[in-house]
């Protein structure tokens, strides 16, 4: 209130004097005009973490003319493996897919000459035992692998993200400062943060050819995990 009064009675002398126009530009208003400038930068960190567990897709398919017997060999073969999965303590042990189709014949797609019948289930295991126990999955009535991921724990995996987000968020200061200093500009405060987290896995296939004789019983399938990236992207809206 004082201040207004004071610029009232200021712009009254002036225009009673005949003097050029008085302009004064209140703080607040000076201040707000400041902080409409806003910096927007985006950096990034990314954190490599051993895998030690190895993700399997396993698979039964049996095929034969009758759908009935098909259904039956399918349920007795995929009921073997996962028992033996079970009697290996395997982690996560879950079934991802059954089917069971009609095969038609090439030269009359109207006609079913059989049936294929499929069963699919996913687990989990230290890397380093991998290798034996899918050998020993299709000597237990497994007829294909469809594929493996290595992952890392999860306690490595939540270690790894908070170290990707530091590096991310030092990462995007140091560009706010490199492009401020270079226009003579002061950085005041971060007004926001936006933190994205985007873990990525390793993915191999295993393609086995699906006959359990073939596997030897002197040599295991080596299997060897790699590393798996933990990747964060940290904005800030810095004003100056």
């Amino acid at each position: 209130m004082m201040r207004q009064n004071l610029f009232s009675q200021l712009t009254a002398l002036s225009l009673a004097l005949g003097t050029a126009n008085l302009i004064w530009v209140a703080p607040a208003l000076a201040e707000q005009q400041q902080q409409d400038r806003i910096l927007t930068v985006t950096g990034q960190g990314t954190v490599p973490v051993p895998t030690t567990l190895t993700q399997v897709s396993l698979g039964v398919e049996t095929q034969g003319k009758n759908a009935d017997e098909v259904q039956q060999e399918l349920a007795q073969r995929s009921s073997a493996v996962v028992e033996f999965l079970r009697s290996r303590n395997v982690k996560k042990l879950t079934t991802t897919g059954i089917s069971l189709q009609p095969i038609y014949s090439q030269e009359d797609e109207r006609k079913i000459i059989g049936y294929v019948g499929r069963n699919t289930v996913n687990f989990r295991i230290n890397t380093k035992e991998s290798g034996k126990l899918i050998d020993e999955a299709v000597k237990a009535g497994a007829t294909r692998i469809n594929g493996i991921i290595f992952i890392a724990t999860e306690e490595a995996i939540d270690t790894a993200e908070q170290e990707a987000i530091r590096i991310a968020t030092l990462n995007a200061e140091k560009k706010a400062q490199a492009a401020l200093g270079a226009l003579n500009f002061v950085r005041r405060n971060i007004i926001k943060i936006n933190i994205a987290e985007s873990p990525w896995q390793q993915f191999q296939n295993l393609a086995y050819a699906g006959v359990t004789n073939n596997v030897s019983n002197n040599v295991a399938t080596p299997i060897v995990g790699g590393e798996q990236e933990v990747r964060a992207s940290v904005t800030l809206q810095i004003t100056y």
